[in-house]
């Protein structure tokens, strides 16, 4: 009696079956950044000893969150400006102008960026206000009509 033969591939893999297609770590947490290379580059900064299976995947979720929101925000800001493509410029006025996205990136300069639209108000002209604030020049003359007899 001749044995059949053997299937090649090891781990019990069925001689015949079609191979399985290799699914990311991205695509399992349903994510566009890369899982396995922020683990490996976790590993490789040596932050720490040892990095768990569950670190990277959650690294990687809160920077594709960040960047989603960040673009929103200069896209926004890029159609404010009626333009279709979104520039140094449009991300400095998004970041400053949210609350909380100014303040995680208080201490970064972007370059071509510039400065927030901001006039001090002691530089603007004065308002020539309603009649009731201007006081007649002599008090006299204030209650009389100019006749003239």
């Amino acid at each position: 009696m001749e044995s059949a033969p053997k299937a090649k591939g090891g781990r019990g893999r069925k001689a015949g079956g079609a191979a399985k297609k290799a699914v990311t770590r991205s695509n399992r947490a349903g994510l566009q950044f890369p899982v396995g290379r922020i683990g490996r580059y976790l590993k490789k900064g040596r932050y720490a000893q040892r990095v768990g299976s569950g670190a990277p995947v959650y690294l990687a979720a809160v920077l594709e969150y960040l960047a989603a929101e960040v673009l929103e925000l200069a896209g926004n800001a890029a159609r404010d400006n009626k333009k279709s493509r979104i520039i140094p410029r449009h991300l400095l006025l998004a970041i400053r102008n949210d609350e909380e996205l100014g303040k995680l990136l208080s201490g970064v300069t972007i370059a071509h960026g510039g400065v927030l639209p901001n006039i001090n108000p002691v530089l603007l002209p004065k308002k020539s206000g309603a009649k009731t604030d201007v006081e007649p020049k002599s008090p006299s003359k204030a209650g009389k009509s100019p006749k003239k007899a």
